[in-house]
Order: structure tokens, then C-alpha cells, then sequence
């Protein structure tokens, strides 16, 4: 009997096993089928560009992984910017259409679209866009098309930026559950939320600044594309003067107000296409795929981009998360590679472990004995951040990055008031004075908080060194201009922490310069794994994204991320040198 159930078992292991190879082979087929030739460009072809996955950075695709595309979401701005180039170059595509809302992108990320558009109007060819509703980000996207249109019936967001900040300090009160923070730093408003329930002046100064310096920028470049003096703009906003669409049409912001088939009628015109024509729209995406390897810069000599994105957490990292693991490891590859002769490292982050930061600081500091090493500032390179780029030969950032925020704090929960109100009480036996440290159930000694400031205080003088031997400025000079504050990119310039402003490409073209290469072809580090290979990895890992979604369904969205900056926060209990707040621009 026991015989006969092994037999069935092994049987029935082996159907299962050649199901999977089965459809493992289907799958690997199809990949290749569709990777053969790909979208088709017709002559007189219209680009479209709709923006409807979410833009990293980086994806960092292993070409050689059949199932790469499987489960990986969003789109790496290298092969974006790289398509819409090429597309400038495509006798095939006479111009774009832009019909975004909700573009998934950061404000730095956005301003690099924003500048390759505007190189592609330089061959000729036309940028129309169209949408049924523009919002602040969409519209300053857009307003670098010849003509925008929007929806009669439809709307635009056109008053200004704002941020909100959450406080929790009554919500640890009615709970029992509280953060027991350490800080350095005046502006040092990470941890703010849990001591207070207003926000400080300090904070709103920073925030005030921050937005206007940003804001700025923004209104720059939309009234040079649209021609309308920026006191105008600033009233437009002041007064919600494009709060409909014949106001927005008033405004100037817009050139008509129409809708998709009415839109499509300018198109077919601009093609020379009859009425009953239909134009050939090509999926942004979708050529994205097609042009990604076509007239990539080549040369013997390379400049090896690293892209560090995400939060600084210890450990390997990946797509999400910047680890000392495989950071370390891509510098240390790109120096040992003889044909690398230069190194960019794009960081966006807005910081983390205070340990890891030095652990890469350091890397990059042994990296530029070898080679020239050269840091570009995505939307955000904030506290840990700004930490590991600031040993660099040369610092790059957008107008709109965030940046700075040299600071460090420190958050352990604690539950000792809802230990008591249900009743638990913790007792401690140890050996030593200072065995036992700390306790979740116990309210912190002045012990425990004076050697958590001490090695507080310790890690922020660590950083103002780092900061003024990469700056070459004094440690009271780093110190004047720190104390936790976040800047703009376009004012971090002015006060030292940045040398230049621009994007990744004058990153790369500044790191060649410095090498004293002409000719070169890049090389991207790290690879990650793919989102079907994490998968078969981590089932747990699956269960917990899962798990995520359920709870964000339920919770709502606005709900849902205060549980996460909570859950966030109270995981921290080493050493932070992160952003001092949760930015979310709107």
C-alpha cells in the first residue's frame, strides 16, 4: 500500500513538473515571437505618448532573462529620453502627440522629458497635446507642445504647489503606542509628526522655500513655452483663473478647447490625411521597445552609469531599495572593467540607514582614486542620499531635485502606555548595569537616551566631514547651511552643495570630460532580477504584495499611506539620515 502511494505520488510530482515546463515553454516562446521585429513604423506616423506606466529611473532589464518583461512595472527613463531622441530621427514619425494625465513621474524626472521634447521640436517635426484633464504636472509637461487642447467639458489644475505633512503626536496618546525620538538638527522634522501636533516654523519655512524655489522653475519654463509673463502665471494660479476650460482658454493656457475627434481632425490635417483617413498612432511604449538598442553611443572607451533608487535600507538591494550589497559590488565591477574610464552614479533617494550611507560614501571615495567619479541627482538626494554622492568629483542636479536634508535622528517605539492600559506588566533580570538597555514595555531611561544622542550626535559630525571634505568648505560652514534642511536643486547650487545644474546626459557628458574620452559607450549597473524570477525566489514576498493591496483596498488610499508612514517610521530603530519629511508634491 505505502508502496502503490508512493508510486502515484511520484507520478503525479512528475505531470505537475512537466505542466510547469509545459507552459514555461509557451510563455519563453511567446516572449520571443514578440520580440521579433516589434511595432511596426508606417511612414507619416504620429508618435503617441500617454504615460500610463510608472517612470523609475532605472529598470535595470537583463536582456538575457527570457521572462524579463513578466511582471516588471513601469518604464526606466534612460530608454525613455533614448526613444524620444530617436524618435527625432525617424523620417517615420512626422511628431507627437501628448495626451498624459497623471503623469507618474517625479518633478526632476519631468524636467528631463520635458528638455528632450523640447530637442525633439527642434527637428521640425510638430508636439501636439491633447487631454480631457490636465494636472500641474501634466500641464507643465505639455506646455512645450506648439498647441495644447483641452476637453470642453473637461478640467485643469493650475493653483500652485502645496505639501502635506500628518501628525500623529494624539494619535500615540489615544493608542498607548509611542515613538521615542533622538534627533540632531533644527530643521530635523522627520520625526516631527510624533512630537507635535502642529507643524513648527521651521518646517513650514523649509517647505515654504522649497515649493516656491521649485514652483519657480516651473513657471520659467511654461512661460517661455506658452509666451505669458510669469506675473500672469502667478495671477492665473492666485485667482484659479483656469479653473474651467473657457478660463483656461482665456488664460492663454491652452489654444482651444476640443474634443478627441475634433483633436484627431488637427492631426489628420497636420498629416495631410482626408477625413475619412484614420492616422497611424504608434504606441510611446511600444517604440520604446523597438529603438531601445538602435544608434547607442559606442566606443571602446565606456562610462559606467550606477543607479542607486530608492530608500538606504542594509543589505543586498534591489529595484526599490539601495543596498550596500550590490552598490558596493557595481562600483567595484565598473573599476576592475579597463574599458570603463569614467563612473556616473544617479542617485535618487531620500536617504536611510546612516550606516550603509557611509559604507557607499567610502566606496566612492576609494572609486574616484581610479577613475573619475561624477553624481547626478534624480527627483530626490536628500540626507543618506546627499551622503553617498558627496565624495564625488562632481555633483549634478535638476532645478526641481530635493536635496540636502544633512541630518541624522533616531526612533524606537514604545508601548509602555498600552501595556497599561490592558493590563501587561514586563519585568527585567539582567547581569550588568547597562544589560538592559532598553524595553518596548518601559519607558526609556535618561541613560538609554543620553548614549542614543551621543552616537547621534556623533553620526551628524560624521556627516558634516563628509559633506565639507567633498565641498571644501569648514564643518561650521556644512553646519550653517544644515541642520536637517532640504533645498532645491536650483538653490543647493548657490550655497555649495551642488556644482551644476542639469540631467543625467550632462552627467555622462561631465564625467567624459573629466576622463578626457571623446568617444564612448555606456554601461549600466546593476542588473536586477525580474519580477517572475523574485516571484519564484519569494512566494512569501508575493503573499505580502498581495497582502498590501487587500489592505490598501479596504483602508482607502489616503488612509492606507498613513498606516504605511507609521509602520515605516516604528520599523526604524538604528541611526537615520533621511528626508526630513514625507514629500508628496501636489
Amino acid at each position: 500500500m505505502k508502496f502503490l502511494r508512493n508510486l502515484l505520488a511520484a507520478i503525479l510530482g512528475t505531470l505537475i513538473a512537466f505542466g510547469i515546463v509545459f507552459v514555461m515553454f509557451f510563455i519563453f516562446a511567446a516572449l520571443m515571437g514578440s520580440s521579433d521585429g516589434g511595432v511596426v513604423v508606417k511612414k507619416n506616423s504620429v508618435l503617441e505618448l500617454g504615460f500610463a506606466e510608472p517612470i523609475k529611473d532605472y529598470v535595470g532589464v537583463d536582456e538575457s532573462d527570457p521572462f524579463s518583461g513578466l511582471w516588471d512595472e513601469g518604464v526606466g527613463l534612460d530608454v525613455l529620453l533614448h526613444a524620444i531622441q530617436e524618435a527625432s530621427l525617424d523620417e517615420n514619425i512626422r511628431g507627437i502627440s501628448l495626451t498624459t494625465s497623471f503623469l507618474q513621474a517625479g518633478l526632476a524626472q519631468t524636467q528631463e522629458i520635458r528638455k528632450a521634447l523640447l530637442d525633439f521640436k527642434l527637428s521640425g517635426k510638430f508636439i501636439y497635446a491633447h487631454s480631457d484633464f490636465f494636472m500641474q504636472k501634466d500641464y507643465y509637461l505639455a506646455s512645450v507642445a506648439n498647441k495644447i487642447y483641452l476637453n470642453p467639458v473637461g478640467a485643469m489644475d493650475f493653483k500652485g504647489l502645496y505639501s502635506e505633512v500628518l501628525y500623529f503626536k494624539e494619535l500615540q496618546e489615544k493608542s498607548g503606542v509611542k515613538m521615542e525620538v533622538i534627533r540632531h538638527g533644527k530643521y530635523k522634522s522627520a520625526v516631527e509628526p510624533y512630537l507635535s501636533d502642529s507643524m513648527s516654523e521651521e518646517n513650514r519655512t523649509q517647505i515654504r522655500e522649497l515649493l516656491s524655489s521649485i514652483w519657480g522653475t516651473m513657471i520659467e519654463d511654461i512661460a517661455n513655452s506658452r509666451n505669458i509673463n510669469p506675473y500672469n502665471l502667478n495671477n492665473i494660479a492666485d485667482t484659479l483663473g483656469a479653473r474651467t476650460p473657457n478660463y483656461a482658454l482665456a488664460s492663454g493656457l491652452v489654444d482651444d478647447l476640443l474634443h478627441h475627434d475634433e483633436y484627431e481632425a488637427i492631426l489628420k490635417d497636420e498629416l495631410g490625411l482626408n477625413e475619412d483617413d484614420t492616422p497611424n498612432y504608434v504606441d510611446f511604449f511600444d517604440y520604446v521597445d523597438k529603438v531601445k538598442n538602435r544608434n547607442l553611443p559606442s566606443g571602446k572607451d565606456k562610462v559606467a552609469i550606477i543607479y542607486a533608487q530608492g530608500e538606504i535600507l542594509y543589505g543586498e538591494g534591489d529595484r526599490e531599495i539601495i543596498g550596500q550589497g550590490m552598490l558596493v559590488e557595481s562600483l567595484q565591477k565598473a573599476v576592475k572593467n579597463d574599458a570603463v574610464k569614467a563612473i556616473v552614479l544617479r542617485v535618487n533617494s531620500p536617504g536611510g540607514s546612516a550606516l550603509v550611507s557611509d559604507i557607499i560614501w567610502r566606496e566612492v571615495e576609494i572609486t574616484k582614486k581610479s577613475k573619475p567619479v561624477v553624481v547626478s541627482f534624480g527627483n530626490v538626494a536628500a540626507s543618506g542620499g546627499y551622503y553617498i554622492g558627496v565624495a564625488a568629483d562632481k555633483i549634478y542636479a535638476e532645478p526641481t531635485t530635493v536635496t540636502g536634508s544633512i541630518g541624522v535622528f533616531g526612533t524606537i517605539p514604545n508601548i509602555n502606555a498600552l501595556a497599561d492600559k490592558v493590563g501587561i506588566n514586563a519585568e527585567q533580570v539582567g547581569t550588568n548595569q547597562n544589560s538592559v538597555d532598553y524595553s518596548f514595555f518601559e519607558p526609556m531611561t535618561e541613560s538609554f537616551r543620553a548614549v542614543i544622542k551621543e552616537g547621534i550626535e556623533e553620526t551628524y559630525n560624521t556627516f558634516l566631514e563628509r559633506v565639507a571634505s567633498g565641498r571644501n568648505m569648514t564643518p561650521d560652514e556644512v553646519d550653517a547651511i544644515a541642520q536637517g534642511r532640504v533645498w532645491s536643486g536650483l538653490e543647493a547650487q548657490k550655497i555649495g552643495l551642488v556644482d551644476e545644474l542639469g540631467g543625467l546626459d550632462d552627467a555622462v557628458e561631465g564625467a567624459a570630460q573629466l576622463a578626457g574620452i571623446e568617444y564612448y559607450g555606456i554601461r549600466k549597473y546593476p542588473k536586477y532580477k525580474s519580477g517572475f524570477e523574485k516571484f519564484m525566489e519569494d512566494i512569501s514576498g508575493a503573499k505580502s504584495k498581495m497582502a498590501a493591496t487587500v489592505i490598501e483596498e479596504e483602508l482607502g488610499a489616503d488612509a492606507y499611506n498613513v498606516f504605511k508612514e507609521f509602520k515605516k517610521v516604528s520599523q526604524k530603530q538604528e541611526i537615520q539620515a533621511k528626508m526630513p519629511f514625507s514629500l508628496i508634491i501636489r
